[in-house]
């Protein structure tokens, strides 16, 4: 009898469920996603800590990461201490920076190899490197899309040479491409010019434009799939009969019923992006000095590993926790958004 009442239950409610905004519905079922809202704060707070790297540096630990320190001094319980020791190593030779003090005002992560504070230097790499992830997640998105929308929509011969191109960058192995052509780009120091627009060799923009394009292909597949199942439906074929015109059609019909796919792909390709710049940064062709990112600060760290650890590890582990943060976000607006997930019952 409990059984059947139930039924009787979610048949009575099914309409008015039915008959929501569908983005309303999404956005309250991750709403009771605790883990990927979890998720969200951990990524939204290590944003807010990136950004206001500035005010740390500046009215905090009042140093300035970007700058080599070699003949600093810092204060450690209450006594000056040079911020390159003496006598470092096995064999008490040369210099070593100085270690974690745990004190926020006084080098907290210790110095890294000229001097700087890492715990400053790291909040201005976060910047950097979430800077270019999310650029070029957005910008290949965006440009996907687009060759999406236009390859499935017309098919036969642009979709074909549209689907071709894209193969032929698919083809390559996702590193060995970024890595060749930052290498090319990289060795014209006064950068490169594409008509009215230069990039600088040291700009963000040259390895955010490198990864947004490797990356493309990556979403225009799974999109593409979506446009094609989409430009025969009923709906598309009654704004034809009413006499809609092809931008109409792609951008009123068709855009809003795949631009979910391209919504869940968002976080994913932004921590892959992450992953891919620091990879470029740590072989040094990445981002490229006076800035700094988690990969630069994680090479610059290899030689201090053994007796200095945090210099590498504390990037690392934000690394790991920003991918992380946008991989559980990922798989919350996938289940939120899928027109095929089982229907709860909202209250």
């Amino acid at each position: 009898m409990a059984l059947l009442e139930t039924v009787e239950v979610d048949t009575e409610l099914r309409p008015a469920i039915a008959g929501r905004n569908p983005w309303a519905l999404a956005a309250r079922r991750l709403r009771r996603n605790r883990i990927a809202l979890a998720a969200l704060g951990l990524f939204v707070l290590i944003v807010i800590l990136c950004v206001a790297a500035p005010l740390y540096a500046n009215d905090v630990a009042h140093v300035n990461p970007l700058v080599p320190n070699l003949n600093g001094h810092t204060i450690v319980n209450g006594k000056v201490v040079p911020v390159m020791q003496q006598g470092g190593g096995v064999l008490h030779l040369g210099e070593t920076p100085i270690g974690p003090t745990g004190d926020l005002s006084h080098y907290f992560l210790g110095a890294d190899s000229v001097g700087r504070d890492v715990a400053a230097l790291l909040l201005y790499g976060g910047r950097s490197s979430l800077i270019i992830g999310v650029g070029s997640a957005v910008i290949c998105s965006v440009v996907a899309t687009v060759i999406a929308l236009i390859a499935g929509f017309f098919g036969g011969i642009v979709d074909a040479l549209l689907s071709r191109l894209m193969d032929v960058i698919w083809a390559f192995p996702l590193y060995l491409l970024a890595i060749s052509i930052s290498t090319e780009l990289l060795t014209h120091s006064s950068g490169f010019q594409v008509g009215p627009v230069h990039i600088s060799a040291s700009s963000l923009w040259l390895p955010t434009t490198i990864i947004a394009f490797v990356f493309v292909p990556y979403v225009y597949r799974p999109v593409r799939g979506q446009v094609l199942s989409v430009v025969n439906k009923e709906f598309v074929e009654a704004a034809i009969a009413q006499g809609a015109g092809n931008l109409r059609l792609i951008f009123s019909e068709i855009l809003p019923n795949v631009v979910s796919t391209v919504i869940v792909l968002m976080p994913l390709m932004i921590a892959l992006t992450i992953l891919t710049e620091s990879a470029l940064s740590f072989l040094s062709i990445g981002v490229q000095p006076p800035n700094v990112s988690w990969g630069t600060i994680i090479q610059d760290g290899t030689d201090l590993i053994y007796n200095r650890p945090w210099v590498s590890l504390a990037p690392g582990i934000m690394i790991v926790f920003t991918v992380l943060s946008l991989n559980v976000l990922g798989d919350g607006v996938r289940d939120a958004l899928d027109p095929r997930a089982k229907l709860r019952v909202e209250g």
